[in-house]
């Protein structure tokens, strides 16, 4: 990967260690134990040069342009191509585009590109459908106040990706993982014999670090606001309900709606007053933005077209 990809990936908060990672493992999927695309060897002549186009097959918001570019520049490098591949974005991420719209151009040895095709769409094709669902959430909530917020229900091994691709398309990342910040839920409750125990203890054995605690009445926010908390889930409230927690503890505690939010209720429950809403399906349920690379063909002097069309 090219020094200026990773500093691009560091801009945005994504670990280029964490990125080659997966893509090595998807380039292990698809490239086999002597990593090779058998057709492209077979049809393609080592030393043929061309352009590839990205283009929107359908209209939506772009994330992972940079994550794709750094697909080709592996590809490239695992295949000895001889020359690398040199990628040009033409939109950035987090920007809406509509369809036909060449997203990026990719320049190089032809059989890199297209043994790279594969990889680099799955990846790019999943963000923007994660960026494009987050930003119709966002769009709905714009000038409520509240933010819409992922969760840890992702697909595993593309967490980081796909938590970027929320950012992108306009919403706010709650945690990374069990690791980053506590979350107390029904069965820590149970365990622990109530919410105020439930969020001692987790203080107790990490004093610095956040702690988030689900609540499912007013009484259980009050209490557990009372034991310390500054943050809550309100698991499965009504409009109506969370009109009575905003009442009780706003002001004193951020407030999260969750469970089962629909964006045509969108607007409802971010009228209670609550500062975020709680969306699962952003990442398990978003379906992805139709990319499509198309391979330019050579003009009549045999010399691939200038990349920038």
């Amino acid at each position: 990967m090219k020094d200026a990809t990773r500093q691009a990936l560091l801009s945005v908060g994504l670990d280029p260690t964490a990125v080659e990672r997966i893509i090595g493992t998807a380039l292990d999927e698809d490239l086999g134990p002597d990593r090779v695309d058998v057709t492209s060897v077979a049809t393609i002549p080592a030393a043929d040069l061309g352009t590839a186009d990205l283009v929107a097959r359908d209209a939506g918001v772009v994330a992972g342009l940079d994550v794709a570019a750094a697909v080709f520049e592996t590809v490239a490098e695992l295949t000895d191509a001889g020359r690398p591949v040199e990628v040009r974005a033409r939109v950035a991420d987090g920007d809406r585009v509509t369809r036909d719209d060449v997203l990026a151009t990719a320049t190089g040895p032809v059989r890199a590109l297209l043994t790279a095709e594969r990889t680099a769409l799955n990846l790019l094709c999943r963000m923007s459908g994660v960026a494009t669902h987050t930003r119709a959430w966002a769009d709905e909530l714009a000038g409520s106040g509240a933010r819409v917020l992922d969760t840890r229900k992702t697909t595993p091994g593309l967490r980081v990706l796909e938590k970027y691709a929320v950012r992108a398309g306009g919403g706010t990342n709650k945690r990374m993982g069990l690791y980053d910040v506590a979350m107390v839920k029904d069965n820590h409750k149970l365990a622990a014999g109530g919410v105020g125990a439930a969020y001692r203890l987790v203080r107790e054995a990490f004093p610095e670090l956040p702690i988030q605690v689900e609540v499912t009445t007013t009484a259980e926010a009050v209490e557990a606001v009372e034991a310390g908390a500054d943050f809550l889930l309100c698991d499965n409230m009504t409009p109506a309900e969370l009109t009575d927690v905003v009442a009780a503890v706003g002001g004193r505690a951020e407030l999260e709606a969750t469970g089962g939010l629909t964006l045509e209720w969108a607007g409802k429950y971010a009228a209670t007053g609550v500062d975020y809403l709680s969306v699962g399906g952003l990442t398990h349920s978003s379906p992805i933005l139709d990319i499509a690379l198309d391979l330019r063909a050579p003009d009549a002097g045999g010399d691939e077209r200038d990349p920038r069309g």
